[in-house]
C-alpha cells in the first residue's frame, strides 16, 4: 500500500504562511467606558443578521471577517475554489460570479500559482421620481501551492459562467522499487 496517496498535498502551503503575518485589524468600538455594553450589543446583532443572510444569493463572497470560516485575508476577498484530481491531471475550479474574464490575472512563478482579481459591479436606475446609482469593487488572490508532479508547462485556463477553471497535467512519477534490508545480529 503506497502511504503517499493517502496524505493530500497541501495545495494551501504559501497562502497560510502569507495569513500567519500579523496584519492591521480595524478597530471597532471603545472597549471600556460607559458604552462599551451597548457596543458590544451592536456588533453581536451585525454578526447575527450577517450569519443569517448568508444564505440568499451571497454564495462564496464572505459577509463577516469574525466568523471562522470568513474568507478574508489581508483585506482581500477568497473566491471558493474546488480541487478535484486523477491520473492524469489536477482540476482547479475558482467560483467568481460577477467578474469580467480581462479582470482576472494568473501567475505561475516556481511552484507557486497566484489566481488574483477585482470584481466590479455598477448598477444605475432611473425612474421619473427618483434616481439611484450603487457601486462594489473588491480585489480578490488565491495562491496555491502546486504539487512536485504537477506539469507547470501544460497549465490551461478556461473561463465560463462565473466558473474559472485551471486544468494542470500531471507528470509520470517514477515508481521506485522496494528495498529489503538485511538484519544482522548483534555482537
Amino acid at each position: 500500500m503506497d502511504v503517499k496517496k493517502l496524505v493530500p498535498w497541501n495545495w494551501f502551503k504559501k497562502e497560510e504562511e502569507q495569513e500567519s503575518r500579523p496584519v492591521a485589524v480595524r478597530q471597532g468600538y471603545p472597549a471600556a467606558g460607559v458604552y462599551a455594553p451597548l457596543a458590544q450589543l451592536h456588533q453581536e446583532i451585525d454578526r447575527l443578521f450577517d450569519t443569517v443572510f448568508r444564505g440568499f444569493g451571497f454564495g462564496g463572497w464572505p459577509l463577516s471577517a469574525d466568523e471562522p470560516a470568513a474568507s478574508l485575508a489581508g483585506g482581500m476577498l477568497k473566491p471558493t475554489l474546488d480541487i478535484s484530481a486523477t491520473d492524469k491531471e489536477y482540476t482547479v475550479s475558482v467560483e467568481v460570479p460577477g467578474v469580467d474574464e480581462k479582470d482576472i490575472h494568473i501567475e505561475l512563478v516556481g511552484n507557486t500559482l497566484t489566481i488574483r482579481g477585482e470584481k466590479r459591479q455598477e448598477t444605475e436606475e432611473k425612474d421619473k421620481n427618483f434616481y439611484r446609482k450603487e457601486r462594489a469593487y473588491g480585489a480578490f488572490q488565491r495562491i496555491l501551492s502546486l504539487p512536485g508532479d504537477a506539469d507547470q508547462e501544460g497549465i490551461e485556463a478556461s473561463f465560463s459562467k462565473g466558473v474559472l477553471t485551471i486544468t494542470i497535467p500531471r507528470r509520470a512519477q517514477e515508481e521506485k522499487e522496494g528495498k529489503t534490508i538485511e538484519i544482522r545480529k548483534a555482537a
